[in-house]
């Protein structure tokens, strides 16, 4: 019993010690970020990386997404009469939950993976430590613009998936199933809030996006130089962003619209 409590101390105590060796991580690479003139080339392409070419996954999930929450949404509605409010359904189930966080789910599977090999295999390769060898801040060029470019791409992700995915429930609920397409607009309209709604939606976007980021790249940063090490780093990545995504939407969830 003992032993189990003295275990118990030592994980806490090892995650505390992380966590704050992963803020000062935080701190230092913002505080590093690179001037307008020589960074913005590179958070330029960083933005391409991280953001553009997710925009592939993120579309045509919103579509599909959009697409069944409408198929299935017009189904129990026309159970009880009351089919015209599928345009209400699907936009407040995507503004306030869905587009966030599955958003946040596809962002860290494509973009912080990504992020989280590339920083490794620039650590194995001793990239790293040859640019503090030459006097060149690795967390001033290669961190922070990464960092930035997370915080930046997901709000805009998150509303590429609101506006595709509505798009696929217009799709199946006016042109396949028939629903008067004055209604689906009239109902999300006098329904959705943009204070409430889409900006609490967004901002949500915006903390899953540092959120994910900043693990992406402390991983990355920290992994053991070897390609087992890279690929524990990676999973890593993956599992704490989606667990963190999960935890921190109960908690804005509650904050934003609960009684709390």
């Amino acid at each position: 019993m003992l032993d189990r409590v003295q275990q118990l101390g030592a994980s806490t105590l090892g995650f505390i010690q992380r966590f704050g060796h992963s803020g000062i991580f935080l701190f230092y690479s913002l505080w590093g970020i690179p001037n307008l003139k020589t960074g913005t080339a590179l958070l330029i392409k960083q933005l391409y990386s991280v953001g553009v070419l997710s925009l592939v996954i993120i579309v045509v999930s919103g579509t599909f997404i959009g697409m069944v929450l409408g198929l299935q949404g017009y189904t129990i509605l026309s159970d009880f009469g009351t089919e015209n409010a599928l345009g209400q359904l699907v936009a407040l189930s995507l503004v306030r939950e869905l587009a966030p966080v599955v958003t946040a789910l596809l962002f860290a599977g494509r973009a912080g993976s990504a992020l989280t090999a590339e920083i490794g295999l620039m650590k194995a390769t001793e990239q790293l430590a040859s640019m503090e060898m030459i006097g060149v801040d690795p967390l001033r060029r290669i961190i922070a613009p990464r960092l930035i470019a997370g915080f930046i791409s997901m709000p805009i992700l998150t509303a590429i998936f609101c506006a595709t995915g509505v798009w696929g429930g217009y799709l199946v609920g006016v042109e396949w199933l028939g629903l008067y397409e004055g209604a689906f607009w009239a109902n999300m309209q006098s329904s959705v809030s943009f204070e409430h709604d889409v900006l609490n939606g967004i901002l949500k976007g915006f903390i899953f996006g540092i959120a994910i980021t900043w693990i992406a790249v402390f991983q990355g940063y920290e992994s053991e130089p070897t390609s087992e090490g890279i690929s524990v780093a990676t999973t890593k990545t993956v599992v704490y962003s989606s667990l963190t995504v999960l935890a921190l939407d109960f908690i804005l969830t509650a904050m934003m619209f609960g009684e709390f």
